[in-house]
C-alpha cells in the first residue's frame, strides 16, 4: 500500500463565526445531559439543596433593605423596598451567573476538551440553560412577593405592556453573560489571573447597574456621571423588567434598541474569540 494513501491532513472546515448549528442540534442529548450535571452536581453534597435557590435572594434582599434603604436611605421609586430590589436581584443574579460560570469553561472542562470531540459551544449554552432553572426559581419568590405586597399589605404597582417584552429581556440577558462569558474564558487560556478577578469585577459592576437603586436616582444625585451607567446594557434590562412588573422605572424602545445592538456585537466578538481559542487552547491551559 502507498504510504501516501496512509496521511490524513486535519483541517478547520468552518469560519470564526460559524456556530455550528447542525452539529449542536445533533449534540443535544449531550447538551440536557450537561445541564442535568449541572444541577445534580452543585447541590449533591448539601443539606438544603434546591432551597438555596430562595435562600440566596431572599436573604440578599433583606440586607439590601435594611443597609440601602433603611440606613442610607436610597429611593427605590416608591416601591416597596423588598420588591424593589427582588427586581433587580432576580434579573441580575441570572446575568452574572451566564458570565461568571461561562468564564472559565475552557478552564473547567480541560480534560474533557482534550479526550473527545463534541461542538465546545455546548459547554457555553449548557451553563446558560441550567441557569434559567435558578432563574425561574427566583421568578416565582418574586412573583410571591408581588402578590404579597399587593393583596396583604396594599402597595401600589400594576403590570404594564412591558411585561410582554418579558422573554425578549431573558434572551438578551442570557446573550450578554454567554458574550462576555466566552470572551473572558477565552482570554483566561493564557492569562489565569482574570478568573480570580472576574467575581470581584462582577461584583463591582453590580454597583455600576440600576440594582440598588433607581435610574432616575442616579440622574438626579450624579447628572454628571449618569451617562456610565446608562450606557450599561444591564441598566436598560434591569429597568425595563422594573417597568414591566411593576410599572415603575424607566423605559424606551431606544434604550432597548442600544442594548440589543450591544449584545449581537459583543455575542458575535465572544463567538470568534472562542472559535479561534478552541483550536489550540489545549496546549495553553
Amino acid at each position: 500500500m502507498n504510504k501516501q494513501e496512509l496521511k490524513w491532513e486535519i483541517n478547520p472546515s468552518h469560519s470564526l463565526l460559524d456556530l455550528k448549528l447542525g452539529e449542536l442540534w445533533a449534540y443535544r442529548d449531550l447538551l440536557i445531559l450537561l445541564v442535568r450535571r449541572d444541577f445534580v452536581s452543585f447541590y449533591k453534597q448539601t443539606i438544603l439543596g434546591p432551597l438555596w435557590f430562595f435562600i440566596q435572594p431572599l436573604f440578599t434582599t433583606i440586607v439590601f433593605t435594611f443597609v440601602f434603604e433603611n440606613l442610607a436611605g436610597i429611593s427605590t421609586d416608591g416601591l416597596p423596598g423588598p420588591l424593589f430590589y427582588m427586581a433587580g436581584i432576580t434579573a441580575w443574579n441570572y446575568f452574572a451567573d451566564c458570565l461568571t460560570k461561562t468564564s472559565t469553561v475552557f478552564k473547567d472542562n480541560a480534560p474533557i476538551f482534550g479526550k473527545v470531540y463534541f461542538p465546545r459551544l455546548i459547554m457555553p449554552l449548557s451553563i446558560v440553560v441550567s441557569n434559567l432553572v435558578r432563574f425561574a426559581v427566583q421568578l416565582l419568590l418574586f412573583l410571591l412577593f408581588m402578590a404579597y405586597f399587593y393583596f396583604i399589605t396594599g402597595a401600589h404597582f400594576q403590570l404594564t405592556w412591558v411585561v410582554l417584552l418579558f422573554p425578549i429581556l431573558i434572551i438578551l440577558m442570557a446573550l450578554l453573560g454567554l458574550g462576555l462569558g466566552m470572551i473572558i474564558s477565552a482570554m483566561t487560556t493564557k492569562y489565569r489571573d482574570l478568573s480570580f478577578l472576574v467575581t470581584f469585577g462582577v461584583q463591582l459592576l453590580m454597583y455600576g447597574t440600576t440594582v440598588i437603586y433607581p435610574l432616575s436616582a442616579a440622574i438626579d444625585r450624579y447628572p454628571k456621571y449618569s451617562w456610565i451607567i446608562k450606557l450599561n446594557p444591564m441598566t436598560t434590562l434591569i429597568e425595563t423588567f422594573r417597568y414591566g412588573f411593576l410599572g415603575k422605572g424607566s423605559f424606551s424602545l431606544e434604550s432597548l434598541g442600544y442594548t440589543a445592538l450591544l449584545t449581537v456585537v459583543i455575542l458575535l466578538f465572544g463567538i470568534v474569540v472562542f472559535n479561534k481559542v478552541e483550536k489550540n487552547f489545549v496546549d495553553t491551559v
